[in-house]
């Protein structure tokens, strides 16, 4: 089969077309026959070699997916030959940007109906870290207040809407473009950070949820209540000014898990969470994709998925 591989890290110049044996699925995994691969930035950090995880060479990128199951690992159950699925491939992050790939049985769930292949190899890691950073993360209940930064990204967008159907109070910070988007998806108050700091605007709030770092990051502490949460996705806060707010601030690496990509894929067939493809590019365009990641291409407003295709 066609892998997209990495024998050294470095720029999107690294990734090479290989040709490499199918794998074989091992207890708990199943081997999925990929229709599309979603990019994102994590996979340019492991490209680059500035990943928070161990990751030995040479490697497979790609961990977001989509396709059908071809065929299932000793001892795996709930899952069938034939079975459309998304998910994420393994805890490492790697695999997905090839014509098969072994995935964990406990990262994937049926696709959602409502949406494409592509549509759906959009969803999962983003979803997941938005789900994981408000609720399993910052603990956030109906009526408390959370700051998003970064809203109109792809982790913002889903932190928005699942704010908003947990009766959460949002305030989104996103540039002047993104304003009108945001609100679409819910924000109760959105907060142009070119023309507006929001440490000035907003105070008390039970929560921040980072998805941007740097000199945000820093400069949201001080519009946390006493006792409250920055939670991000990004980079690890500075403990000692957290302690100096006499507030508790984490970093933390999302787990996909079955049951959670259930409970996304249900809530999109309902049509409660909407996605955001911004580019579909074919298979053979995986160093173009990298490219967008690194901004030497324009990057799409919105998920950059792979169209792999699958065998079918």
């Amino acid at each position: 089969m066609l892998a997209w591989r990495v024998h050294e890290f470095g720029s999107p110049e690294v990734i090479i077309l290989d040709r490499v044996p199918r794998p074989v699925p091992g207890p708990g995994e199943v081997l999925v026959d990929v229709h599309a691969a979603g990019v994102g930035p994590w996979d340019g950090w492991i490209r680059a070699g500035k990943s928070a995880l161990p990751q030995p060479l040479p490697l497979t990128l790609g961990s977001d997916l989509s396709g059908t199951v071809a065929a299932v690992g000793p001892g795996t159950s709930g899952i069938a030959v034939g079975d459309q699925v998304f998910g994420v491939t393994n805890s490492q992050f790697l695999g997905a940007y090839a014509e098969y790939a072994v995935a964990s049985a406990g990262m994937l769930a049926k696709k959602p109906s409502s949406l494409s292949y592509a549509e759906a190899a959009s969803v999962p890691v983003v979803a997941v870290t938005a789900w994981q950073g408000l609720f399993d993360h910052a603990r956030l209940e109906a009526g408390q207040t959370v700051v998003i930064h970064g809203a109109a990204g792809n982790v913002g967008a889903y932190a928005v809407q699942l704010a908003r159907r947990a009766r959460l109070r949002s305030i989104a910070t996103a540039g002047t473009k993104d304003i009108e988007y945001v609100q679409s998806l819910g924000a109760d108050r959105v907060l142009d950070y070119h023309t507006r700091h929001f440490e000035e605007e907003v105070k008390d709030a039970d929560a921040i949820l980072d998805l941007v770092g740097g000199e945000t990051q820093i400069r949201s502490f001080q519009v946390l209540r006493p006792g409250g949460r920055l939670i991000s996705a990004v980079s690890q806060p500075d403990q000692d000014r957290a302690k100096h707010h006499g507030v508790t601030a984490a970093f933390f690496l999302v787990e996909v898990t079955t049951e959670r990509l259930r409970e996304i894929a249900d809530l999109i067939d309902r049509g409660e969470l909407k996605t955001r493809v911004g580019a579909v590019l074919p298979f053979a365009a995986a160093r173009e994709a990298h490219m967008m990641l690194e901004g030497q291409r324009p990057p799409p407003k919105g998920k950059i998925i792979l169209d792999v295709g699958g065998s079918g």
